[in-house]
């Protein structure tokens, strides 16, 4: 039978940029599929779905992960990630669930995989045969890139056996047998890792717009469809060259195999097989393809969320590796709009917790339990890791494109700003969030204005931090495994970019950089500064097997009185076994025998 389609036109700069006429929207909505073959735009949008995909299921314009876990709460009693988090995580509620959108753009990606050879994407046969290679080739990577956030979300134990989940390779239609078994955990790594592997072979390892003198480092499959050199490069330079950074290559991929191979070798999937060594090394050699090694780490990259309104669409800053759209012509102040503080017109939604503030050292490096910190609960925000100031909304801090302006966080506020003071809108823990947002966006009597944001999809930092972790496992904390780099040299290098001077020699670090445990615990703790908000912590703590069902504190300021006073917001109603993992949908295993549901669900 005729397969029939449903285009959804995309908003895709740096994916739909080479060729106008190759990228237009298609005007009818429903098409045979053999439409594609003289319409390569509609052929594109099969992709472009995809991709739009990859976006909205693992990295959302927020930190919404993070609201479920013991960095932040919700201050909307309706927002699902709150009610996710009073126990109320199941089979049938779940904000994490990835499983149909993935599904969906899998489905589209199949279906273009099995028609990409009769699409005339070009006149000139060398260039239709590069534009089939490529576009075969990122077909391959999103498949895999779609299988893995499914597996982070939905794997799980089932009767004492890691499970993965169903690995899609053939477009269905109407007399498709649906009811398909999970594959293992191993067995899907496996196949994520074959698809990348097939799209690293089509893929360039950078893409950049070549001269005439470098024609010959076009493929020579190529090389016998052009009369000259300079032809060769021209048409490479249309389906290749630069206008297409962002879209994944060698060394996206790469990444992208390295951060699975620290989930895979993590407690809660030690099952696979793979082990802290091969996460290790798979790490390093992103890390000095990239940047050449720990020496290049970005100065700044710390302080990525400054955001350059400079940026042309695809070109990263020298900290991020792989990066989602600019979101300013569309989502320019929703940041700003959800998160600042209420006095500022903002939903104040995410309220950082106490946890997480005192999970900032002082600026001498010391965790604030430490006796030689000098931290004094008196006077809490003195004197602390300079990335506090930059990730946390504090009572007396200022907030908005006004530096004068100071945000009363306090229970006898006589702002909506103070502690609990209107419900869904004020602060539940006494802390608005700071990172992510920028003070320049502001709003005029209902109006705001809009400001270039982006969202990181692999930062150089959670790499060095993911081989950091790796290797101490691996080696222990001062070993380099030849890989070039310890965890204790990783560590040491990004507090001293954040603490500077301060932190002097890092006696700290100086005093347990022996012991693995205790650089276990360091190594951590300094992933969840680094990354917060950022949708990390939620999948960490859970591969770490760390407990779950933690108390979240808040700060209770009396200015009055002159206290500052820890107090429970409540604890995550989470169950430290069934939790651990995501569950698959309960619609789906009911609709299908042979879909195994997660153990505990």
């Amino acid at each position: 039978m005729k397969r029939r389609l449903f285009i959804l036109p995309v908003m895709l700069a740096t994916v739909l940029a080479s060729c106008d006429d190759l990228f237009e929207p298609a005007l009818e909505n429903t098409q045979d599929i053999t439409s594609i073959y003289d319409n390569p735009a509609m052929a594109a949008n099969l992709l472009g779905n995809a991709i739009l995909t990859i976006g909205q299921v693992a990295y959302p314009n927020g930190p919404d992960y993070d609201l479920a876990t013991d960095d932040a709460v919700c201050n909307n009693d309706g927002d699902g990630w709150y009610t996710m988090t009073t126990g109320q995580w199941s089979a049938q509620n779940n904000p994490t669930d990835r499983w149909q959108h993935a599904y969906h753009a899998i489905q589209y990606v199949n279906l273009f995989l099995a028609e990409v050879d009769n699409v005339n994407f070009a006149e000139n046969e060398g260039a239709n045969l590069m534009f089939r290679d490529k576009y075969r080739g990122l077909a391959l990577a999103f498949r895999g890139m779609l299988h893995y956030y499914l597996l982070q979300a939905h794997a799980g134990m089932v009767d004492g056996t890691l499970m993965g989940v169903p690995y899609h390779e053939v477009a269905e239609d109407a007399g498709s047998d649906f009811n398909q078994p999970r594959l293992t955990y191993a067995e899907t790594v496996a196949k994520i890792k074959a698809d990348y592997a097939g799209a690293l072979e089509l893929l360039p390892a950078k893409y950049v717009n070549l001269t005439d003198k470098q024609a010959d480092q076009v493929p020579a499959k190529y090389h016998q469809y052009f009369a000259t050199p300079a032809a060769r490069v021209t048409f490479y330079n249309r389906v290749f060259g630069v206008k297409f950074v962002g879209m994944p290559d060698a060394l996206s991929l790469a990444a992208l195999s390295a951060q699975m191979d620290l989930l895979s070798a993590s407690p809660a999937f030690a099952a696979s097989g793979v082990t802290y060594a091969d996460a290790a090394k798979a790490l390093a050699d992103v890390i000095k393809d990239g940047i050449g090694g720990l020496s290049g780490m970005p100065a700044d990259g710390h302080k990525w969320f400054h955001f350059d309104n400079n940026l042309a669409n695809g070109e990263n800053p020298k900290e991020i590796l792989w990066r989602g759209e600019n979101r300013s012509q569309y989502g320019g102040h929703e940041m700003e709009e959800n998160n600042f503080p209420p006095t500022l017109a903002g939903g104040g939604r995410t309220n950082p917790t106490q946890n997480l503030v005192d999970a900032f050292p002082m600026a001498n490096g010391y965790p604030i339990t430490d006796s030689n910190s000098g931290y004094d609960p008196n006077n809490p925000y003195q004197g602390r890791d300079p990335r506090f100031y930059d990730a946390i909304v504090y009572h007396g801090s200022s907030q908005g494109a006004d530096p004068n302006y100071l945000i009363d966080c306090a229970e006898d506020s006589q702002t909506t700003d103070g502690l609990n003071k209107e419900n869904n809108v004020s602060t539940r823990t006494g802390y608005y969030m700071r990172k992510l947002t920028l003070s320049g966006i502001v709003n005029n009597n209902g109006s705001w204005n809009d400001l270039v944001h982006y969202t990181p999809r692999i930062r150089y930092t959670e790499l060095l931090l993911g081989y950091a972790e790796a290797a101490n496992e691996a080696y222990g904390p001062t070993a380099d495994g030849g890989n070039g780099m310890s965890a204790y040299d990783v560590i040491k290098d990004i507090r001293k970019r954040a603490m500077g001077n301060d932190l002097g020699n890092d006696p700290y670090l100086e005093s347990i950089k022996g012991d693995k445990d205790q650089m276990r615990t360091l190594i951590r703790n300094e992933r969840r500064l680094e990354l917060c908000f950022e949708n990390k912590r939620f999948w960490d703590v859970r591969r770490w097997g760390e407990d779950l069902d933690v108390e979240v504190k808040g700060m209770r300021v009396n200015k009055a009185a002159g206290t500052f006073t820890v107090f429970t917001v409540g604890k995550l109603g989470y169950n430290n076994q069934t939790h651990r993992y995501g569950p698959i949908p309960y619609s789906e295993t009911v609709k299908y025998s042979a879909l195994q549901q997660n153990d505990g669900y």
